[in-house]
């Protein structure tokens, strides 16, 4: 992944970073104590305890392991070396039986100096304690084996007295006992000596020196606690970077032109930013609310791609005309207004944003836009545009009004843009645009141009039926929304009409990696004469077709015409290279335009239109 895609995705997920680095930065203020604390780990220092010569067999092993583990040991250390706290003081300390001859005190410190003399500390004593432990067990040993000798010596003292006065037969029968007595009280007085010489010195005693060597520290075992916080915070956006590319790496929505380039198989011929929240709250077209914003420009650039590579009769009004009634009035005569249909895959793809700001930019240039609200299930149009609540629509395609819809025309807060609103739906939506094309017949001799807001193309089937009534078809998708699988059944359900697709709308566009090489499927081939894998939005400025370069149309099927349809003459002009050839559906000319032979009353309409928009005549 190159650096600027990395950069998108993390932006795209700044939410989640945050959510790691807050949740690692309450975890690390949770687990490390308050304040700077001390790092007891630094130094390690070893100290083994043995018997003294001699002391081996009285001496247990398991008796002084014991006591070493006592608290009684841990408190005198401490006392010696001025420490209240006596819980943190063993936490410092372990003690094992390296053998069955030789206990090992292992300690710790902040410094080389703290953890030997806390090492010399618990040696010390251990050996005190457990030396006065032995003294007074040896002591109450004597005191038993002193009372148990003075009973010896008194029998002895009886068997000797009744030994001198027996004659020689008795004295030879008392002799083994005064033998026994004696053998006993000298054992007996042994034991005492032994006992008294053992109490008089050290049972156990410190072997060697004390082993001191620096462990080192770590970012994990930092005294500090802003270092640790540092690390939880590096940690919790390490966590948050890593879910945020496993989320990209799963996401397969459309967000990059060469994504939706290569989804749809169609041109992405304009760009629209993200907007802000605040601008996605106003209640008007951008275009009029903020006419510097850099979307926009975009929104013109969008415009001036659709005059300059969609239908003839849109793109032949640049420079005619202008606002003259007359000239105006002709023009129409001879070529009634073109049809563009705006649609979507999904809801929340900006289509209804998208015909707002694109009727303000055509009136820009001295149109006057007609906006037909064909989204009978959420219409939304009249809050972009400023108008209120009323007939539309609705009406119109159910026959509860008259057929000339010049009287449901409604004036909007942007200069040249009227607006024929939903209305209010009462009939089911899908049975609505049986009467489109007769209604879109009337709507062409009122305006220079129409543009048609549908509902989402896979969620209802008024689009559908909408489609074979517009000369031109500019789908929108907004970054994020919609999935190829999705954009690619958009593709195909359009193939299938035959109607030309000016191609896509990118909202909330993203930056691309480069252009791709597009395949374009079969049915819907490249226009002769131009590149394969040219495309409007490679450029800011289309280049306006060369009149040399003449497209042969596809031999195609004549549909069958409804009923009082009029059947339009070729169009002698090329085709436009943007686009790829679009044969007419009705006469099989590569056509954009629809001319009807058959024209309405010319002053009346203009007259209204002109009443309509606040023009002069």
């Amino acid at each position: 992944m190159e650096p600027a895609n990395l950069f998108t995705v993390l932006r795209r997920y700044w939410r989640l970073l945050a959510g790691c680095t807050v949740a690692a930065l309450i975890v690390g203020f949770v687990l490390t104590p308050a304040g700077d604390a001390v790092d007891n780990g630094k130094w390690q220092c070893k100290v083994a305890i043995t018997p003294v010569a001699g002391a081996a067999d009285t001496v247990r092993a398991d008796q002084v392991l014991s006591y070493a583990q006592g608290s009684a040991v841990t408190t005198a250390a401490a006392q010696k070396l001025h420490i209240t706290d006596v819980a943190s003081l063993s936490a410092r300390r372990t003690v094992a039986a390296a053998s069955t001859q030789m206990l090992v005190f292992t300690t710790t410190g902040p410094t080389q100096q703290s953890c030997a003399d806390l090492a010399a500390a618990l040696s010390e004593a251990t050996i005190t304690g457990y030396s006065q432990e032995s003294k007074k067990s040896a002591d109450e040993s004597i005191k038993r084996l002193r009372a148990q000798a003075d009973t010896q010596q008194q029998q002895l003292d009886d068997l000797q007295k009744q030994f001198s006065r027996a004659n020689t037969t008795d004295q030879a029968k008392l002799q083994p006992q005064l033998s026994t007595a004696t053998a006993a009280l000298t054992k007996t007085l042994g034991a005492i000596a032994d006992l008294q010489n053992y109490s008089q010195t050290d049972a156990i005693q410190q072997w060697g020196s004390i082993d001191a060597k620096e462990l080192g520290g770590n970012l994990l075992t930092s005294p500090t606690r802003s270092v640790r916080l540092a690390l939880a915070v590096v940690l919790g956006l390490a966590l948050g970077v890593v879910a945020a590319l496993m989320l990209s790496r799963m996401d397969t929505r459309l967000r990059t032109r060469d994504g939706a380039e290569e989804a749809f198989n169609l041109p992405v011929i304009g760009e629209i930013p993200l907007l802000s929240r605040r601008l996605r709250r106003l209640r008007e077209p951008l275009v009029t609310a903020r006419p510097e914003d850099p979307a926009t420009e975009a929104y013109r650039s969008l415009r001036s791609t659709l005059l300059l590579t969609g239908p003839r009769a849109l793109s032949a009004q640049l420079g005619q005309g202008g606002l003259d009634p007359d000239d105006r009035r002709a023009r129409r005569a001879a070529e009634p207004a073109p049809v563009v249909l705006v649609m979507s895959g999904r809801s929340g793809d900006g289509r209804t944003t998208t015909v707002a700001n694109l009727a303000a930019t055509l009136a820009e240039t001295g149109r006057q836009v007609l906006v037909l609200d064909c989204d009978f299930r959420q219409p939304g149009l009249r809050g972009h545009l400023g108008v209120g609540d009323g007939p539309g629509m609705a009406e119109l395609l159910s026959g509860e009004q008259l057929p000339d819809p010049v009287d449901l025309i409604r004036r909007t807060n942007v200069p040249g843009v009227a607006l024929i609103t939903g209305g209010n739906t009462t009939a089911y939506p899908a049975a609505l645009v049986l009467r489109a094309g007769e209604v879109l017949k009337l709507a062409r001799r009122h305006a220079d141009v129409v543009l048609i807001d549908s509902s989402p193309l896979l969620h209802a089937n008024d689009a559908y039926d909408l489609v074979q009534h517009a000369d031109a078809v500019l789908v929108t998708v907004m970054a994020g929304n919609l999935r190829p699988e999705e954009a690619d059944r958009v593709s195909e359900l359009l193939a299938r009409t035959g109607v030309p697709v000016a191609g896509v709308a990118l909202l909330g566009a993203e930056g691309t990696t480069g252009r791709r090489k597009r395949t374009l499927r079969p049915g819907r081939p490249p226009a002769k004469g131009s590149p394969a894998k040219a495309s409007p939005a490679a450029k800011s400025t289309p280049s306006v077709p060369e009149p040399q370069r003449r497209t042969e149309p596809a031999p195609r099927v004549e549909p069958q015409r409804r009923p009082g349809e009029h059947q339009r003459p070729a169009d002698p002009r090329p085709a436009a290279p943007g686009y790829g050839e679009a044969p007419d559906r009705r006469d099989g000319a590569t056509s954009w335009g629809r001319r009807p032979a058959e024209l309405p009353p010319e002053e009346p309409v203009e007259t209204t239109l002109q009443l309509r928009l606040g023009e002069e005549r």
